[in-house]
């Protein structure tokens, strides 16, 4: 059984100055040295009736995961692995990815100077190289749970540089690596929660648009590039062009612009 600790002091101290920035993020953090995943916990206090807001935070986690039943590498202490517990309105579901991809290049910049660039639906990126991941799991049919429908939001940034599977290695960067210098890991925690709660207001009070025009400002390397991606079983490819207004990814092909929700899109 996993047991919470103290929020460290490198953690703690900032989001004691972060004060009001931080919102509805401010009102239930908890932290683990280690966890299987913070997704899991979260998901199971959401279960049991945790109000919006809750942050479950975790020093290294043995089973974390990434979009499509990828695992995600999530050594001690080289990174941030993080989960927070949502409630949106049904109508910005769709656009929680978005917002959070935003928020989270928005953070690290804020707390270290390094530009990130976004990738759909979920990638932060620094050049060819993944530097943050986002994974929401929504929960909308909760027949057995009192607390009604919710979304689990996780994010992991790698910070430190560690010693990641091979696999892992060629196609990942850190916080450290790109910056040659220490960065201070609970001031981005802080950052990135402070910019969450920003972009999750702006979903939850009309601000859609906003978060859209602030995702294609980090997309433009990404964006007029040719994608592989799968519909209806077939294969295919064009160039990705935008997202619409739900966060779809938009596809010119051959024959018509194609909205990729879902699945894989691997970029040429």
């Amino acid at each position: 059984m996993n047991l919470s600790e103290p929020l460290p002091s490198d953690f703690a101290e900032p989001l004691a100055r972060a004060g009001g920035r931080l919102d509805l993020f401010s009102r239930r953090v908890i932290w683990y040295p280690e966890v299987s995943s913070t997704s899991d916990i979260a998901g199971s206090l959401a279960e049991r009736g945790a109000a919006e807001g809750l942050v479950v935070a975790a020093n290294m986690q043995s089973a974390g995961r990434g979009r499509l039943g990828r695992t995600w590498a999530s050594p001690p202490g080289a990174g941030l692995y993080v989960s927070v517990l949502l409630r949106p309105p049904r109508l910005v579901l769709p656009m929680v990815t978005i917002a959070a991809g935003v928020a989270v290049a928005q953070g690290v910049e804020a707390a270290t100077g390094l530009r990130a660039q976004l990738k759909w639906p979920n990638d932060v990126c620094v050049g060819p190289r993944k530097l943050a991941g986002v994974l929401a799991e929504a929960n909308t049919s909760t027949p057995d749970c009192a607390s009604g429908p919710y979304v689990i939001l996780g994010f992991g940034i790698n910070v430190l540089t560690a010693a990641y599977p091979p696999d892992v290695a060629l196609r990942a960067t850190s916080l450290e690596g790109e910056l040659g210098r220490h960065v201070d890991r609970g001031l981005v925690f802080v950052e990135c929660l402070s910019a969450l709660a920003q972009r999750y207001s702006d979903l939850t009070h009309g601000g859609t648009a906003d978060v859209i025009a602030a995702w294609r400002g980090r997309a433009a390397t990404t964006l007029r590039r040719r994608v592989r991606f799968e519909t209806a079983g077939t294969h295919l490819e064009g160039v990705a062009e935008d997202v619409d207004e739900t966060g779809a990814l938009l596809v010119r092909t051959a024959s018509a612009t194609i909205r990729v929700t879902s699945g894989e899109v691997s970029w040429l």
